[in-house]
């Protein structure tokens, strides 16, 4: 009988190996889709964490605070309630209760969120958010965001920096917002690097174990390939 059992419970295939995969990178390099993509594929959890600085910019806008004063924006920063949902084929994020993923998109809150992200309490108020999210995902997540590798889950089963040339990132990014103007959005895109770059809270870096993957030249689909394979050898190996 406990032969019988043995055989079967061997012969019961097994799940993969859970893994922790954090994607760094500036903007327009293809951080968000790309690790949706891989999420979905694969079976994990997804999270954007640019959205969860956004949509407490927004909170912030809305709420009166200036938020070029980072003084301001420290005291505030514990009082907003930000929900993240972990869905890869339908992330949502609510902000006391409210659907905010259509209004953190607004060219105020882009405008805006370099600044708010800058402040050390909102890092420590998002990070705290950010890790517990991962260590709740049974099967495995994918983080993206600049600081996942290096500050928010420097011990990440893979990390992962995606980069592209400003001309590349600039010619998606005008894709996207249809209608504007590329010389600007290059321009746009150079200040945020050196923005979020120079922070002296977690800086946008390259983690000294991450895999390094120029996008400039690959389609969509080829960098996904390309982080799928990564993940799959890593879970292979764990």
């Amino acid at each position: 009988m406990s032969t019988t059992v043995e055989t079967a419970a061997a012969a019961a295939p097994t799940s993969p190996a859970a893994v922790i995969v954090a994607i760094d990178g500036p903007s327009g390099t293809g951080k968000s889709s790309t690790s949706r993509a891989v999420a979905a594929q694969l079976g994990l959890s997804y999270l954007d964490t640019g959205a969860q600085y956004r949509a407490m910019t927004w909170w912030m806008l809305s709420n009166g605070i200036d938020v070029r004063d980072a003084a301001e924006v420290a005291t505030a920063a514990a009082k907003p309630v930000i929900v993240s949902g972990t869905d890869p084929t339908a992330p949502t994020i609510t902000v006391d209760g409210e659907d905010a993923a259509g209004p953190i998109r607004t060219q105020e809150v882009t405008s805006g969120v370099s600044a708010v992200s800058a402040v050390p309490e909102v890092r420590t108020r998002i990070t705290e958010l950010q890790r517990t999210i991962a260590a709740q995902a049974q099967g495995g997540i994918v983080v993206e965001g600049r600081d996942i590798g290096t500050t928010v889950l420097p011990d990440a089963d893979l990390k992962i920096f995606l980069t592209a040339s400003p001309e590349a990132r600039a010619a998606r990014r005008s894709g996207e917002l249809k209608g504007s103007d590329l010389a600007a959005t290059k321009e746009a895109l150079i200040r945020r690097d050196a923005a979020d770059s120079g922070r002296k809270t977690s800086p946008l870096a390259k983690a000294d174990d991450a895999c390094e993957v120029d996008t400039t030249e690959l389609t969509l689909q080829q960098v996904i390939e390309c982080v799928v394979t990564l993940v799959e050898e890593k879970r292979a190996a764990k």
